[in-house]
């Protein structure tokens, strides 16, 4: 039963903690010490190291570990056409079991039409792709979701945009041209990172959306909708999957809630490959809303926190695979983290040698699991 096509039996969602050496350089860029181009090489240099760790865990596909982004989706978002840093920011409260913390960032604002000016993250891709030796480059990149869903429609600026139907048009022409140059470059595994469509089972988010006007009710639909349009020019032989967490800064999220909410509608009618989907406390509810998902759709399992460094247990994941696999088949399951490891550049509470051992059992748990 082992999959040679992603995603993989023992797979990860994308960001890795960033090692010392490349924050300095980022500091050190930041202040005007570093230039440009040494920058680079420094990041480089540490994802040549961060690919290989990759492959001698035995993992079966590699990505750069995000490592030239401070943001799992604002790099990206920020480089589409029509999109700017607003000058308020957005604050967003973040919990975990000793308090909160917030997360303050700029805000984005939709001041012209959206489209696309270069193919984003397209260079580092290529640079990965000349990088690995002997796995698939996987390239994790938001969903277009995430451009509506923290500001919503006071995002988007009603002179440009009267109509949101014109805005989700050229929103997903540019993603889908985006897909499209990707597959031209190679990219055959590629991930939308989706946080809307977890946070949308959270009672206190829907109550959010609805303050923004929008409507809370059916909003999953609407998002679902538009990510098959942004696909709809993907090559032949890329595989696409989505990742959903309830959020992931510094050990802490943002949302909780089963998938109950989603699950019938986001799997059935969401035009992926995979779900990466987040399982590793009871935040995410059960595994019931997996009886929706199709027979030609694969469920990663994030049974693996990347939130706390302490080591699972072997055989308590294999009960839980086995507790999943009474809703979909053991055939169509695989086994990954929760979520990345440093969807942000400050990264979550846990030592590098910690993040390897988490990822070496996922490979080790896959191999006795499906062999």
């Amino acid at each position: 039963m082992t999959r040679t096509t992603p995603p993989f039996r023992a797979d990860h969602v994308g960001s890795l903690l960033r090692p010392p050496e490349l924050l300095r350089a980022r500091e050190g860029f930041a202040e005007g010490r570093v230039s440009a181009g040494e920058l680079r090489e420094a990041e480089d240099a540490a994802i040549r190291d961060v690919v290989r760790m990759q492959e001698e865990v035995g993992l079966r596909a590699a990505t750069d570990g995000e490592f030239r982004r401070a943001s799992w989706h604002m790099d990206f978002i920020y480089r589409l056409g029509g999109i700017t840093q607003a000058s308020e920011n957005v604050t967003v409260q973040f919990h975990n079991d000793e308090g909160d913390l917030e997360f303050t960032s700029a805000a984005l604002q939709v001041k012209e039409n959206v489209s696309l000016q270069e193919t984003i993250f397209g260079d580092d891709f290529s640079f990965l792709h000349s990088t690995v030796q002997t796995v698939t480059p996987k390239l994790s990149i938001p969903s277009p979701s995430m451009v509506h869903y923290r500001g919503g429609r006071a995002a988007i600026d009603e002179d440009v945009y009267p109509d949101l139907d014109a805005f989700w048009t050229d929103l997903t022409d540019a993603y889908a041209e985006e897909v499209r140059r990707l597959g031209e470059l190679g990219c055959t595994y590629l991930q939308f990172d989706d946080t809307s469509l977890a946070y949308l089972n959270d009672p206190r988010q829907r109550e959010h959306i609805a303050s923004l006007g929008g409507d809370a009710e059916h909003q999953h639909e609407t998002y679902i909708r538009n990510i098959n349009r942004a696909l709809r020019d993907r090559s032949e032989g890329m595989t696409v999957t989505t990742h959903m967490c309830r959020g992931n800064f510094r050990s802490s999220w943002a949302a909780e809630g089963g998938y109950d909410f989603v699950a019938e509608v986001l799997f059935n009618e969401l035009e992926v490959d995979g779900f990466f989907l987040e399982y590793d406390d009871a935040r995410s509810g059960g595994f019931e809303p997996l009886r929706f998902v199709p027979d030609d759709r694969v469920v990663v399992l994030g049974l693996v926190t990347t939130k706390r460094g302490a080591l699972e247990n072997k055989d308590t994941l294999k009960r839980r695979i086995e507790e999943a696999s009474e809703f979909v088949d053991l055939d169509r399951i695989c086994l990954s983290p929760q979520c990345g490891f440093s969807s942000t550049v400050e990264g979550n509470t846990l030592s590098y040698d910690q993040q390897v051992a988490k990822l070496r059992l996922i490979v080790e748990t896959a191999d006795e699991v499906w062999g």
